[in-house]
C-alpha cells in the first residue's frame, strides 16, 4: 500500500482532511490486497484513514469509528461466504442507536450494487476509483 501510495503525484495528495474512514476486511476473510489498495487512494483522496486490517470482527468496527470520530466505516470482503458480516455490521449499528451517525461503504469481489442496497449501506464501490467517489460524496451529503 505504500508502494502505491508513493507513486501517487505530490500535488494529488490532498493537504485538508475530508473526512475519517475506519476500513477493514470483514470477520473470516483474510483477502486485503483490495482493501489496502482503498485505504491508500482515501489517504490520498484526503481521509484520514484508520485501516484495521483483515478478519475484522464486527464490534471491532464500531469501536473504532467511535473511538476515532469516524464519518466512514468502508467494509470490504473477497469471499461469499463472509459477506453476511457487511449486513451484521449495519444491523449492530442500528442495534446500538448509531446507524445515522455513520455512513458505511462496502465493496469486493462477491459484492454487488443490488447486495449493497439490500442491506441498507450507504455506498457500494466495484473499484478503486468508484470507492473514492463514494465516500466523497457521502461526506459532502453529511
Amino acid at each position: 500500500a505504500e508502494i502505491l501510495l508513493a507513486k501517487v503525484p505530490k500535488q494529488r495528495i490532498k493537504e485538508a482532511v475530508i473526512g475519517t474512514v475506519v476500513i477493514g476486511t470483514v470477520e473470516g476473510d483474510i483477502h486485503d490486497i483490495g482493501k489496502n489498495m482503498v485505504a491508500s487512494m482515501f489517504t490520498a483522496a484526503g481521509f484520514r484513514v484508520h485501516d484495521l486490517g483483515r478478519d475484522v470482527p464486527v464490534r471491532k468496527f464500531i469501536e473504532e469509528a467511535e473511538r476515532v470520530g469516524a464519518d466512514i466505516i468502508a467494509l470490504s470482503a473477497l469471499m461469499s461466504v463472509t459477506i453476511p458480516f457487511m449486513r451484521d455490521t449495519i444491523k449492530a449499528l442500528r442495534e446500538l442507536g448509531l446507524r445515522e451517525k455513520y455512513r458505511v461503504i462496502v465493496g469486493g469481489g462477491p459484492v454487488t450494487s443490488e447486495y449493497a442496497e439490500e442491506i441498507g449501506a450507504d455506498g457500494y464501490a466495484k473499484d478503486l476509483a468508484g470507492a473514492v467517489d463514494a465516500a466523497e460524496k457521502l461526506v459532502k451529503r453529511g
